[in-house]
């Protein structure tokens, strides 16, 4: 008689494999390696590196042959260059992205390749030709104006070398102390004729370098100046009017101000005031409405005056070029009164994008294209009310009349 013992496998936990399963996982693998063959890896017309200059770019592309998968590699840590991808499996296509170098030093980086695991014996050298020297200041070129009334204005400073800076000509500001890369300057309240000074910067390591801004304080005539520059909305492309800010939504801080807007019945039981913020000026309107822009009430005027008053605006074109009507109505609140009471700016209009991609440049903010007025029998009441248009603009021309502005003064004319 034959006698069977049987084991309990699963009150002793062990857990038994038939040997022929690691046979078949061995030849498997075996099997995918011969299929692979040999390992190698190329890159087509063998480069071995590229020179790039100061503005950075992209390398060409490169087309990698291999059976295995590999990688790019960064020698040297660094910020300014990297492969892209950096990694793939078997055929590929890769290039090398490069920063500007802002420096005045040239740069170079080293990258290697790793195949299947393996450091492979080849490097790739990248090489960035230096920058020259430069000392830049923000809006050098328009300069600095600070208010009759006095205050704060930060010039900011983009420079590749270490610089100082001077005051050529009368000193009349209050204080002026450099933090980090800008300048802050202060001034007081000027009771006397516009006065102006230069502000200029050197380099200590670059004698033939320097740079140079104007900063003027307007006369005690002024008795109203705003450049919009506390407003932060949106783009300061014009037609880019995405994240532009409506009157109703400025701050409590920003209305102080003392600028404000009329409520406009744009729907039944809305109201909205269709004055809207942007990079340091406002948009008058939408499409098919008209928006209104009121002054603060020139409270510095002691009895009766005349005044001028000097401004800048444009039209509103669109991204494809579709330029809006561009009539701009004056209206005077209060004592006083104007003979002008509608200016058409159709000659002053932004670019659009396909100018902007031509690099063409219209400047509407250039003070030469800058309108002016006068009112008679001005006082501390007064108010000034520019209107694109009409604020129904449903069936009126093209029912779009947006108006742009910036850089409002207002200022006593003497007799």
């Amino acid at each position: 008689m034959n006698t069977f013992r049987f084991i309990n496998i699963r009150k002793t936990g062990v857990l038994f494999i038939p040997l022929f399963f690691f046979s078949v996982v061995l030849f498997t693998a075996c099997d995918n390696d011969e299929k692979q063959g040999d390992a190698y890896f190329e890159i087509e017309e063998a480069p071995t590196g590229f020179t790039v200059g100061a503005n950075g770019g992209e390398s060409p592309k490169y087309v990698v042959r291999s059976n295995r998968s590999w990688q790019v590699l960064a020698q040297e840590e660094n910020d300014w260059v990297r492969a892209f991808p950096n990694e793939g499996d078997d055929d590929g296509i890769f290039r090398f992205i490069v920063q500007e170098n802002r420096t005045i030093n040239k740069r170079i980086a080293n990258f290697s390749f790793i195949v299947g695991g393996a450091e492979q014996p080849m490097l790739f050298r990248i090489e960035q030709q230096e920058n020259i020297p430069f000392i830049k200041i923000d809006k050098g070129d328009e300069g600095v104006n600070i208010p009759a009334a006095g205050g704060q204005a930060v010039i900011n400073i983009d420079a590749n070398v270490d610089w100082e800076y001077s005051i050529v000509g009368d000193n009349w500001l209050e204080s002026h102390k450099r933090e980090g890369e800008k300048i802050i300057i202060v001034a007081s309240q000027n009771i006397d004729a516009e006065r102006e000074l230069t502000l200029r910067l050197t380099s200590p390591s670059e004698s033939d370098l320097a740079a140079e801004i104007v900063i003027t304080q307007s006369s005690v005539s002024v008795i109203l100046e705003e450049d919009f520059n506390w407003l932060a909305y949106g783009n300061a492309i014009p037609y880019e009017t995405s994240g532009e800010k409506v009157y109703g939504g400025w701050t409590e801080a920003e209305k102080a101000r003392g600028w404000s807007s009329t409520p406009v019945e744009t729907a039944a039981d809305k109201f909205e005031q269709l004055c809207y913020a942007r990079q340091g000026f406002v948009k008058l309107g939408k499409t098919n409405w008209g928006g209104d822009l009121i002054s603060p009430k020139l409270e510095k005027i002691e009895g009766t005056a005349n005044v001028k008053v000097t401004f800048k605006a444009a039209g509103y074109i669109s991204a494809g070029g579709a330029v809006d009507d561009t009539i701009l109505k004056i209206e005077i609140l209060g004592a006083g009164s104007s003979v002008t009471t509608e200016i058409d700016v159709k000659d002053n209009i932004p670019n659009n994008r396909a100018q902007d991609a031509e690099g063409r440049v219209n400047d509407i903010w250039d003070p030469a294209r800058a309108y002016s007025f006068v009112i008679t029998g001005a006082t501390s009441e007064t108010q000034i009310k520019f209107l694109g248009r009409d604020y129904d603009l449903n069936g009126v021309g093209q029912g779009k009349n947006r108006i742009f502005l910036d850089d409002i003064k207002v200022e006593l004319i003497f007799d």
